[in-house]
């Protein structure tokens, strides 16, 4: 059954970045570890660029899961950061449910690791809460492309949208006569390709 198009909303939306680990980080297989990075950093560049309410949660921390990977944390000094005792699925700690709660949004951007548990498990919980997830497929990362598939299929199937960091930016800025310089900024920083065609702009304006 084909669902209405929902897009996001700046002004009610919130990021979720669950259990990006130095250890969890060593597992993610299905992607390119620089191009995974990027990718995270990139989600929270498009957060802070859009001031959307950020919230940072890790499982686990004094385990092999490892700590937080600490650009994160330079990149949201302030933000919520639910270090969880041992839930394996985020909404079960409290303390990260109430931060959710508190942002007031009924949007969720998801990313995390690994796909089909840290990313997959809060996804169903809040669908079944009622809030409308958008799962940022790139900016998050697993095994192997059977396991990111699987995962997929069914977060999508409850209901997720499945994006990309790219995809989210765009949707959410809806208008290049917004902003063009702050949002060519976003994309040269993570976009080689995308650098090169904002230089060439930049060339054609300054003539």
């Amino acid at each position: 059954m084909t669902k209405p198009y929902v897009r996001l909303n700046k002004d009610d939306a919130a990021v979720l970045l669950v259990d990006h680990q130095t250890g969890l980080l060593s597992l993610v297989r299905d992607i390119q570890p620089d191009t995974f990075k990027n990718n995270v950093l990139a989600l929270a560049d498009l957060a802070q660029y859009f001031n959307l309410p950020t919230i940072l949660t890790t499982s686990f921390e004094n385990g092999p899961n490892g700590p937080l990977v600490p650009e994160l944390k330079e990149i949201f000094p302030e933000a919520p950061f639910i270090a969880r005792p041992g839930q394996i699925n985020a909404w079960d700690n409290e303390e990260f449910l109430e931060a959710v709660k508190a942002t007031g949004k009924k949007q969720l951007i998801i990313a995390g690791v690994v796909t089909e548990v840290c990313v997959a498990f809060p996804v169903l919980s809040a669908l079944a809460e009622g809030y409308e997830v958008f799962v940022i497929t790139d900016a998050s990362g697993t095994f192997n492309p059977i396991t990111r598939d699987a995962a997929w299929d069914r977060m999508s199937s409850a209901g997720a949208q499945l994006m990309t960091w790219f995809g989210a930016a765009c949707e959410l800025h809806r208008d290049w006569r917004n902003d063009v310089e702050g949002l060519g900024a976003l994309f040269s920083s993570h976009i080689p390709d995308y650098r090169n065609l904002i230089n060439s702009y930049s060339t054609l304006v300054s003539k």
